[in-house]
């Protein structure tokens, strides 16, 4: 039902934009390389992977259709974020975030978000610092916590420095085949199988 839903969505993006003549470019309609997510407030989210699933793409576009953010994912084998880069419309760098996962379970602890423009460094050891840290934690069930921001610049909040976390809750592609338009529908023509 989900996909179907994302497929319907998208179709209306695609008609809506034809109507309001807003420009989506070809490479952005969705298929097996390519995602699009209708966003509440009107804005959409594309997400493009390259074909070795190595490199996940994510454009955010306001709703009158302009280019606000950039975030290039690297995957690892698994088809979990490594890190990212984060670019703003005009395709300038902000950030660069490590992402940390649980050796045991595979699952995402620690997401480390540092400044592309300007590096801040520790005194004591010299080492860059990251900006802002977002811990996660995991219930009984493996349910995964709100995060729990660390911000490394006096006086700001998590909010000052980035909107939010900037791990996906899911990757896009992990979605179950869509399901089939009648489940209990018999093939047609050739042998059948006794009911």
């Amino acid at each position: 039902m989900h996909r179907l839903a994302i497929r319907i969505f998208t179709l209306l993006a695609v008609a809506l934009a034809s109507v309001w003549a807003i420009e989506i470019p070809e490479d952005e309609v969705e298929g097996p390389f390519v995602r699009v997510k209708l966003n509440e407030d009107g804005s959409r989210t594309v997400f493009r992977r390259s074909p070795d699933n190595r490199t996940l793409t994510k454009r955010t576009y306001s709703a009158n259709g302009v280019l606000k953010m950039i975030t290039v994912y690297r995957m690892d084998a698994n088809g979990n974020p490594r890190g990212c880069k984060i670019f703003d419309g005009q395709e300038q760098e902000l950030f660069k975030v490590g992402y940390g996962y649980d050796k045991t379970w595979g699952r995402l602890v620690e997401e480390r978000m540092f400044d592309s423009r300007v590096k801040n460094i520790d005194p004591e050891s010299g080492q860059e610092m990251p900006v802002r840290r977002f811990i996660y934690t995991y219930d009984a069930q493996g349910n995964r916590s709100k995060p729990i921001a660390i911000v490394l610049r006096p006086g700001a909040r998590a909010e000052d420095v980035y909107h939010g976390p900037s791990a996906l809750e899911k990757n896009p592609f992990d979605e179950a085949p869509a399901d089939p338009a009648n489940p209990r529908a018999k093939p047609v023509g050739g042998n059948r199988p006794a009911p």
